[in-house]
């Protein structure tokens, strides 16, 4: 009998619809005369937590960190028992095995670390598969892999979950500690992921709390053309005090210039015209389909990923959604015209926008030497039953659907027009745009011509009508949202001041990965680090004081890099599990012994900042806000299991 596990149940069902011969339903598996299809429901093994190397580590004690596993433990998640039992019985009566996780780092771990659990010694085909529709399975069935080959991947993401254990166990526990040392209630959770992303949004409320702002004195004029009349602003020289964005700070030499300006001749100096093209957005990775939905239909993070999922496994009119990828298969273009025909029916705007797309053209999106583990998120071509979809899945649907149609719509193009003028040996500068094709815009928005400016002339004769001298001020940083801290994490590398880290960070998925952004912000947001306010994500005090207190290397993203340097070697081969674990407890042996209690208290203390609850109430502050009793009983419990699919404390 050939076994094949996939990573969960939809994927299982997907496959057993494309493969040939009658499939029955069982407990827990789909079988037929020779093939049967069982599923993982995400991990169903997790870290076994400390004390199950050791009885006396259920209690949390400063004098036994670090905690080291000399030989890692797995134990089965509470509800997936009965899954292991089935797959158990399966796996004794198999002869062949398929993995069919997911085509990524951790689709590779939670699938291969079961059939190892369970006992598996032959040999392990690998099954690829991005997109559930049945003739898209049929292929990669046709393409089965030797999993060998995926080892190192395997051994990169065993590495990088037993590192986050290690992490997130040890610090968690030398933080909480010393904080209940210093009367701070309740567990202080440490993560590589959450703690720097907690990080960003304590240092985005302190520049904006600290902004002072300045006032800067635009000057505008408008000027009497051949063709019509023009505002332009003012130009000042560098000998006036200016900004680091050439802002002028000091009124007075606007005020006396706009004195004289009025009824002043004035020449055209120069006028500068581009024709532009820009190319249609690409298709959504999950990182940009969740910026779009918080910034249109204002969603937070994990709604939107909770809706890409549900869209993609119970109404399969997607596919896979945690996809780090913008580019999509040539083989996708495949009877494309009856792909988006069918993802189109039922739906007046998309009907629209489908009657505008020509299938000839071929956009730089589809390119299979950007694809690695996923492609970009796209239609399957499935028919919506739009009466079974929600307000939020039918918008991301939408969303999907819109940003592959426009790949089949003309560039958007137009010209830009720069105009600098002259009157009184000063200069002035205007823009405008002229729209010339609207183009993938029409899908979007259709920008107007308002900014055209009239024919001008270099050379031509013009007059000062009026002018003005404005006063406005510099303003701060917008507080951080689910948009632009999701955006934040995609491009931590722009928070970053080595150029080496940089580097890294712009080459690696950033801070987090697509499938665990969202639940990072829901995690921070459940301990009571940060809170929302009107769309805001802001920290509170007990936040702040945490990242007051810890070390600057735990706050900051630069850990991510150097581990994603050191995992793409061990993907590469170039490093091993074992040579990064051991560096890792040698670091942990001098994070551990730099805990301080009082430095934490005073940082608790000195935070600033609200610990608002769920009902928006401020609380009292973080170190007196629960009763010892809840306290004693929250810190003896592991605080680094994973509960899912890339939920392993990070």
């Amino acid at each position: 009998m050939q076994l094949i596990i996939a990573e969960k149940p939809s994927l299982g069902r997907a496959i057993a619809s494309a493969l040939p011969g009658r499939f029955s339903q069982s407990e827990g598996a789909l079988s037929s005369t020779d093939i049967t299809v069982s599923w993982c429901f995400g991990h169903l093994l997790e870290q076994a937590a400390p004390e199950a190397y050791d009885e006396r580590l259920k209690r949390w004690r400063l004098d036994d960190l670090p905690i080291i596993p000399s030989k890692w433990k797995l134990t089965p998640r509470p509800k997936a028992r009965g899954q292991l039992a089935i797959l158990r019985r399966l796996i004794k009566s198999a002869d062949r095995v398929v993995h069919a996780g997911d085509p990524d780092r951790e689709g590779q771990l939670l699938v291969q670390e079961t059939i190892e659990y369970l006992g598996w010694k032959g040999p392990v085909e690998r099954l690829l598969i991005s997109d559930m529709n049945t003739p898209a399975v049929k292929r990669a069935w046709q393409a089965l892999e030797d999993n060998a080959r995926f080892q190192p991947l395997y051994q990169a993401a065993l590495t990088r979950s037993r590192a986050d254990w290690l992490y997130g166990i040890n610090l968690t526990r030398a933080w909480t500690v010393t904080g209940q040392q210093a009367g701070i209630k309740g567990v202080l959770s440490i993560g590589r992921v959450q703690t720097p992303l907690l990080g960003l949004i304590v240092r985005r409320d302190r520049t904006i709390e600290k902004f002072q702002p300045v006032d800067f004195y635009p000057l505008w004029a408008d000027f009497a053309t051949r063709n019509g009349t023009v505002r332009a602003w003012w130009q000042p020289g560098e000998q006036h005090r200016l900004d680091d964005q050439g802002r002028l700070l000091d009124a007075a030499p606007a005020q006396a210039l706009a004195v004289k300006l009025p009824d002043q001749p004035a020449i055209i100096k120069s006028v500068e015209q581009k024709h532009q093209r820009q190319s249609a957005p690409l298709p959504y990775s999950l990182s940009t389909l969740q910026i779009d939905a918080a910034r249109r239909y204002k969603m937070s993070a994990q709604s939107v990923l909770d809706c890409a999922q549900r869209l993609y496994e119970r109404h399969r009119l997607i596919t896979y959604p945690r996809s780090d990828c913008r580019y999509l298969p040539r083989d996708y273009l495949k009877g494309i015209d009856a792909t988006l025909q069918r993802a189109c029916q039922g739906e007046d705007t998309l009907k629209q926008w489908h009657a505008g797309i020509d299938t000839t053209r071929v956009s730089r999106a589809f390119n299979d030497k950007q694809i690695g583990a996923h492609h970009a998120i796209a239609p399957t071509g499935q028919t919506p039953s739009w009466q079974t979809l929600s307000r939020e899945e039918q918008n991301v649907y939408m969303l999907v659907v819109r940003n592959v149609l426009a790949q089949f719509y003309p560039p958007f193009e137009y010209r830009d027009t720069r105009v600098t003028l002259e009157a009184l040996e000063e200069l002035f500068m205007t823009k405008g745009r002229e729209i010339l094709q609207v183009g993938w815009r029409a899908l979007f928005n259709t920008p107007d011509d308002d900014a055209t400016l009239p024919a001008m002339t270099q050379g031509d004769n013009a007059r000062v009508t009026q002018c003005e001298v404005q006063t406005r001020q510099t303003r701060p940083p917008e507080p951080f949202t689910d948009a632009s801290l999701i955006n934040a994490m995609t491009h931590v590398a722009r928070y970053v001041t080595d150029d080496t880290v940089r580097a890294t960070l712009k080459e690696t998925d950033g801070l987090g990965t697509e499938a665990t952004r969202a639940s990072m912000i829901e995690t921070l947001l459940t301990r009571e680090y940060v809170y929302r306010q009107s769309g805001a994500i802001r920290a509170t005090q007990r936040g702040r004081g945490l990242i007051d207190a810890l070390p600057e290397s735990l706050s900051g993203p630069e850990r991510t890099a150097l581990w994603e340097q050191r995992l793409s070697r061990v993907r590469e081969g170039s490093d091993t599990l074992t040579s990064f674990l051991d560096d890792m407890a040698a670091e942990l042996n001098t994070l551990v012994s730099a805990v301080d209690a009082a430095r934490l208290d005073q940082a608790m203390q000195q935070a600033g900042g609200e610990q608002p609850t769920s009902n928006g109430h401020q609380k009292t502050p973080a170190r007196r806000k629960k009763s010892a009793r809840r306290s004693t009983s929250t810190a003896r419990k592991s605080t680094g299991r994973s509960t899912s699919k890339g939920r392993t404390k990070q």
